[in-house]
């Protein structure tokens, strides 16, 4: 299989694709002009074994471990926003829905993309229930709840991905791919977040980054998938104890400029709860 083939797919959904970085660069550099918080409200999840049942494993040691486990995710975000998107006066028209759509579009691609890649060893689709047991009642009703857990899955998107390049270090060729797919999931992100903030009532604290211990905004939404953001060394080195031209580095400012990795476990126990069994 050659893999650039595969590349050329994606770019043609998303023409910038292979250029593009994550937004949080632009927040490294600019460390001391961010600030904000964002408050936490959570609900611990259930520790489920759903997602491992679909996924075949706890998690994954090597490279068709980790896109199979990539592909689960991306099955996940696919096809709630293709039935987001078919939902009728669910996403308001114009450039709401556009939007939506052309996340849509990548997933789709990402999906397709990795199929290809793994061939006969890609796993089957789950099926999903993005009510979670009813805890998301009306996520296809309500806009702002759609949007709400929109953002908890990119967000655990982009830390799955990080946290599981380690494994790829040894095939460039798959781990530019993985870091490519990480960039769109993290533009993805900053436009979810973007979206609830200009909708207003309480997500207009929302950054286009994570910032500390940051939550979705609903109390439906849990601990897990931000745990660990409010890390504020790097390198071994306390960021706050920087100084900078306009003075010391704040902890959210710290927060803000680095994604934390979420460890497989940690990503397939968020995940279950929205697999059926």
């Amino acid at each position: 299989m050659n893999l650039l083939n595969v590349f050329d797919q994606i770019n043609a959904v998303d023409p910038e694709f292979s250029d593009r970085i994550s937004p949080r660069r632009e927040a490294i550099k600019n460390l001391a002009s961010i600030s904000g918080k964002v408050t936490l409200a959570a609900i611990p999840f259930l520790i489920s074994e759903l997602f491992k049942k679909a996924y075949g494993a706890t998690a994954p040691t090597d490279v068709n471990g980790v896109l199979n486990y990539a592909l689960t995710l991306e099955y996940l975000e696919a096809e709630y926003y293709t039935m987001g998107v078919a939902k009728a006066g669910l996403i308001p028209s114009g450039r709401p829905l556009g939007a939506i759509t052309t996340i849509r579009d990548h997933e789709v691609a990402h999906v397709n993309f990795l199929k290809q890649v793994l061939g006969n060893k890609a796993v089957s689709k789950p099926t999903f229930d993005f009510t979670a047991g009813g805890t998301f009642g009306n996520v296809f009703s309500n806009y702002d709840t759609f949007l709400a857990v929109a953002q908890a899955f990119e967000d655990t998107g982009v830390r799955a991905y990080k946290g599981q390049a380690g494994i790829l270090l040894g095939n460039r060729v798959v781990l530019t791919a993985a870091l490519q797919i990480h960039s769109v999931e993290a533009r993805h992100a900053s436009h979810i977040r973007q979206m609830r903030r200009a909708r207003g009532g309480g997500a207009t604290d929302q950054k286009p980054w994570i910032t500390g211990s940051n939550d979705t905004g609903i109390g439906a939404v849990v601990d897990p998938i931000y745990a660990g953001e409010n890390n504020i060394t790097q390198a071994g080195v306390d960021i706050t104890g920087l100084s900078s031209t306009m003075g010391k580095i704040s902890t959210n400012a710290a927060t803000q400029s680095f994604d934390e990795p979420l460890s497989a476990e940690a990503v397939l126990n968020i995940a279950g709860l929205f697999i059926k069994a």
